[in-house]
């Protein structure tokens, strides 16, 4: 990460859903201090310590400054933290019903994930890095 980004946030880049979301972060304001590091191409060493490729593969992180992982729900709230057009998501993610939904949606939308990525086209991966969801 570079001095002005506190957040790298790990995302699939073969996953159409995930890349439109990403695309439209990334150009918000705010999203050039975010590290967007694309787990299908990454090194084991871009991903940092305790977080491997699989895991990554299988659930939304992102991490701090500090070096702290947060995944699921809590993972977004944090990138909302950074994007001003969206801190209000933020300060409601981060109340205890916020987390609660948040976590509870998170989980269904990966339930239903491979679906949608069958019928948006998903990019081929090679078969070591399918996520098990």
């Amino acid at each position: 990460m570079t001095r002005t980004q506190d957040l790298t946030v790990y995302y699939d880049g073969t996953c159409p859903i995930c890349g439109w979301e990403i695309d439209l972060y990334s150009r918000m304001r705010g999203g050039d201090r975010i590290n967007w590091l694309d787990i299908a191409t990454a090194s084991r060493e871009a991903l940092g310590p305790g977080l491997d490729r699989e895991t990554a593969l299988g659930k939304f992180h992102v991490r701090d400054a500090t070096g702290r992982l947060v995944s699921g729900g809590a993972a977004f709230v944090e990138i909302w933290q950074r994007l001003p057009a969206l801190r209000w998501a933020a300060r409601l993610g981060r109340t205890a019903p916020g987390r609660w939904t948040l976590e509870r949606a998170y989980r269904l939308f990966l339930r239903i994930l491979p679906t949608l990525r069958r019928r948006m086209g998903e990019r081929r991966r090679p078969a070591s890095q399918t996520p098990r969801g």
